[in-house]
């Protein structure tokens, strides 16, 4: 089952967001509308957008020039026009293809010393629900990534797995704990991860005995608290050589009952302070770099550790006693998202899947002339090369997304130009099992803290006994 919400000109005002915010702080303030309300159009449709721009809340009559392209290509038209009274309309035209149109708009305030020049775009579908991949699905896709995590197992138990626990009494509260872990998910790879979890259920873990003694103690200390039991949620991160920041931000997980890992995918400490941050992740090479590594070999890609660190952070949640047995949530955004989709793919034991505008997606679609996903390898040299592009059809969402089928709730808004509304549409249209959408035309790539909430009220739903 499919339920879309739209959310559109209330989102203009008093949201709460993350990156790449609009609105911005700002004096002035763009409104575009285009004339089909939820912003799709079938191909062959022409669209129309009324544009305005206000300064303190009054129109302003300025020259705006503008361009017209496809989503995340370059211009195929331009022109100027008078906003008269604050407003005009621009004829974007239309597409032969499904895909999606960004008008990007410009616009110079003579006097204003400060900031000139003010930006703005907003982009319309055209039938994207017929979007395809261009990623290909490899034949042996799913005994590749079988025999990984497989390696992966032999190489660390399960009994091994927990290297390190520690309660962080500073992001403690009346409701809830949280625990610093440090996992060692194969013979060369650990991550960290804040567990949070309501009051008192694991105090057995304060002690940080070796690993082997510590699944020993939760099962021998704390009857009381293992005897209720609790849905644990996996959360990756988004993108990013960078540790775990604000691991109270979540705190509502624990609050209504879910045992919550928050983890990150290098092996950073988040505990370090920022000089030692600064001297490990200078060792990346540049912020996100990593995801450019060892694409010439499948088995030797940097992200083949990443995904199978997700399977086994799960590995370790469902090895709690504290653990109901029965629902294994994943959450995430922009990368998070990414894996979030991918883990519920590869391991079945997941039972409901939450992704904001997954990054990782048709990477490769910049190669049929159209939007292609996070990283964007097209503005790299040597990347979009037939070997590398080999290697990425076993990491792309697309191909995961095929294999899904525990229900999914997926976010994602078209004015985003980190994680594409093409390549999010391309996910969504492959994913066959039960799913929910709610799609924010507006948002660039942000959620804001309602939507956020909203979804553990729908992970809620989701639970089984």
């Amino acid at each position: 089952m499919m339920r879309t919400i739209l959310l559109l000109g209330l989102l203009l005002l008093g949201i709460s967001t993350q990156a790449e915010n609009y609105p911005y702080r700002s004096d002035y303030l763009w409104l575009t509308v285009p004339n089909h309300a939820n912003w799709l159009y079938k191909t062959g449709e022409n669209a129309k957008v009324e544009v305005s721009l206000y300064r303190y809340g009054v129109p302003q009559d300025v020259e705006v020039t503008y361009e017209i392209g496809p989503d995340m290509m370059p211009p195929t038209s331009s022109g100027k026009v008078m906003l008269k009274g604050g407003r005009a309309v621009i004829d974007m035209g239309t597409m032969k293809t499904p895909g999606f149109l960004d008008l990007r708009l410009r616009a110079t305030v003579e006097g204003d010393l400060q900031s000139p020049t003010y930006k703005h775009h907003v982009k319309v579908g055209f039938s994207p629900e017929q979007l395809k991949p261009f990623t290909k699905n490899p034949a042996d896709f799913d005994t590749f990534w079988q025999a990984a995590i497989e390696a992966a197992r032999k190489e660390v138990s399960a009994e091994k797995l927990e290297v390190r626990s520690e309660r962080i009494d500073d992001y403690c509260t009346d409701e809830t704990d949280m625990y610093l872990l440090k996992l060692h998910t194969d013979q060369h790879h650990s991550i960290y991860g804040y567990l949070s979890v309501p009051k008192g259920v694991m105090q057995n873990m304060d002690a940080s005995p070796t690993a082997g003694q510590e699944i020993v103690n939760r099962k021998s200390v704390n009857r009381k608290s293992v005897n209720r039991k609790y849905p644990v949620v996996l959360c990756p991160p988004g993108a990013g050589v960078k540790t775990i920041k604000e691991p109270m931000r979540n705190l509502y997980y624990a609050r209504n009952g879910f045992i919550r890992l928050e983890m990150e995918i290098h092996g950073l400490n988040p505990e370090m302070t920022t000089e030692q941050f600064k001297e490990v992740s200078s060792a990346f090479d540049h912020e996100n770099g990593y995801l450019c590594n060892g694409l010439d070999d499948r088995d030797n890609y940097y992200m083949k550790h990443v995904y199978v660190a997700c399977v086994r952070a799960l590995d370790y949640l469902c090895s709690l006693p504290q653990w109901d047995g029965t629902n294994v949530f994943v959450q995430g955004g922009s990368q998070g998202g990414a894996l979030s989709l991918i883990t519920a793919a590869i391991d079945r034991r997941v039972t409901a899947c939450v992704a904001n505008h997954p990054a990782l997606s048709d990477m490769a679609g910049y190669l049929d002339n159209r939007a292609g996903g996070y990283p964007h390898f097209n503005k790299m040299n040597n990347m979009l090369v037939p070997e590398k592009v080999k290697t990425l059809a076993y990491y792309d969402v697309v191909n995961f997304a095929r294999r899904i089928t525990c229900p999914v709730y997926m976010t994602w808004g078209y004015n985003d130009n980190v994680c594409p509304p093409t390549t999010s549409y391309i996910v969504w249209n492959l994913i066959s099992a039960p799913k929910e959408s709610l799609i924010t035309p507006v948002n660039e790539h942000w959620t804001s803290e309602d939507t956020n909430h909203g979804q553990m009220l729908w992970l809620k739903k989701q639970l089984s006994e």
